[in-house]
């Protein structure tokens, strides 16, 4: 098989191809086999047919054709790892010429990716919020768990964030039609939270039982989408949270451990691991910006242009900002893309069995499904590549951080090198 390979881009090649016969007979061989078996003859069984008898029922050209549309992107693969191309998306195949009994010619044009030069790790350095673990910090976590065994004391004052409200609405169109699905009676509703309907915590702020409140809703979808509600707010109780007395009984009674002083050193164990993980997040992230700054490399604009189309097929443009913005999150992601699949393929990085059954584990809780579902889930799409190459580049930007200069803001260097066992300890895993 004869080749060569044009640029006509820094991101796009074109291959021209020459098959000769000879190596196109095993594929003409399986044309042959193939047509046999779905062809009915008189005194031949079905998928016993000889092939002079199939190319004389069919013709030559349909087995040709049988046969090219098998062997050119078998050629087409073999042609990309031969000459260790990457491609970016499907390829552009033009058959230009079969000639019968000596060769077969055809073009591809596809995207590829750019050569670039990646900056050395160790001279990267990014700067990251020092781990400060307040009191504040503490007491927050301690009065959650508290709250969570409090009783509810109803109290004769104005309502105010926190407060547990009993309340009763009723909704109404401007034509004084009521709404059922905006109708409940004795609702309990904590206010702050911002949980129900939007403008109900700022009605209700400040009433005190026995007042009504009303505000103005437009719901975004169901059957009165687009129309303006008026919503009236009845405040019949205001409750406030009694919270438990923190002493060695309720410690007991709410977690594992016998005293106060031992609940609140394993907050402020978990906490400073929760600070330490989300320090090495926010350096991952920015070591990530880091690279896309100092790396320049051209990018496939044509491809760009395509799925910025694709991204707007179901008509949904709301102008020339948001097409912006669009095109900018492909760039970026484009290029990141790039960049860390270099890096995973000059570092030789690989996924393993237990990094991916690590991620579905990670990642499945999001989608509201078990593990197992949620990978066989993604066999049936066809996503598992994708997950692996998500993971990939995972390796890679943290492959970059084991080298690149991490410090706090107090010029104090940071060791991430722990960051996974933080990491286990904190969701239990380890």
């Amino acid at each position: 098989m004869k080749s060569e390979i044009e640029t006509l881009s820094p991101t796009r090649i074109k291959l021209s191809v020459e098959i000769p016969f000879e190596e196109l007979q095993p594929s003409l061989d399986e044309a042959l086999t193939r047509i046999g078996k779905e062809i009915n003859i008189p005194g031949f069984r079905k998928g016993k047919v000889p092939a002079r008898v199939v190319e004389q029922r069919v013709g030559r050209g349909a087995v040709l054709e049988e046969a090219v549309n098998n062997a050119v992107p078998k050629a087409y693969d073999e042609l990309v790892v031969e000459n260790e191309l990457r491609p970016i998306g499907q390829p552009k195949i033009d058959v230009t010429q079969i000639a019968d009994g000596e060769k077969v010619t055809f073009t591809a044009e596809v995207d590829v990716r750019p050569e670039f030069t990646l900056p050395a790790f160790d001279s990267l350095t990014v700067e990251v919020e020092p781990v400060a673990l307040e009191e504040a910090d503490v007491v927050e976590q301690i009065d959650s768990l508290r709250g969570r065994f409090a009783n509810l004391v109803e109290v004769d004052r104005a309502s105010a964030d926190g407060d547990v409200l009993l309340v009763n609405i009723g909704g109404k169109t401007d034509s004084d039609d009521e709404v059922e699905d905006l109708s409940a009676s004795a609702m309990s509703y904590e206010l702050g939270t911002e949980g129900m309907l939007p403008g109900l915590d700022e009605a209700v702020r400040g009433a005190s039982k026995g007042e009504s409140r009303t505000f103005e809703f437009t719901p975004q979808n169901g059957d009165w989408s687009g129309i303006p509600l008026t919503v009236a707010v009845e405040v019949t109780a205001v409750r406030e949270r009694e919270l438990p007395a923190l002493d060695a009984e309720f410690v007991s009674m709410a977690s594992e451990f016998d005293t106060v002083e031992e609940l609140r050193a394993d907050i402020e164990t978990r906490l400073g691991r929760l600070k330490r993980v989300e320090q090495g997040a926010e350096a991952r992230n920015k070591i990530h910006d880091v690279l896309l700054e100092q790396v320049e490399l051209p990018l496939p604009e044509g491809l760009i242009a395509a799925e910025i189309e694709g991204h707007f097929q179901d008509g949904h443009d709301s102008g020339d900002e948001h097409r912006a913005e669009v095109e900018t999150e492909i760039r970026t992601g484009l290029k990141s893309q790039f960049i860390l699949d270099k890096i995973a393929e000059d570092e030789e990085l690989t996924v393993g069995e237990s990094e991916l059954s690590a991620w579905l584990m990670q990642q499945a809780p999001r989608y509201e499904m078990s593990p197992d579902a949620f990978a066989q889930a993604l066999m049936e799409a066809g996503q598992v590549p994708m997950a692996m190459a998500d993971i990939r580049r995972a390796k890679a930007l943290a492959k970059v951080l084991e080298s690149a200069k991490v410090v706090d803001t107090n010029g104090v260097a940071v060791d991430l090198s722990e960051l996974d066992s933080e990491m286990a300890a904190l969701t239990g895993s380890a």
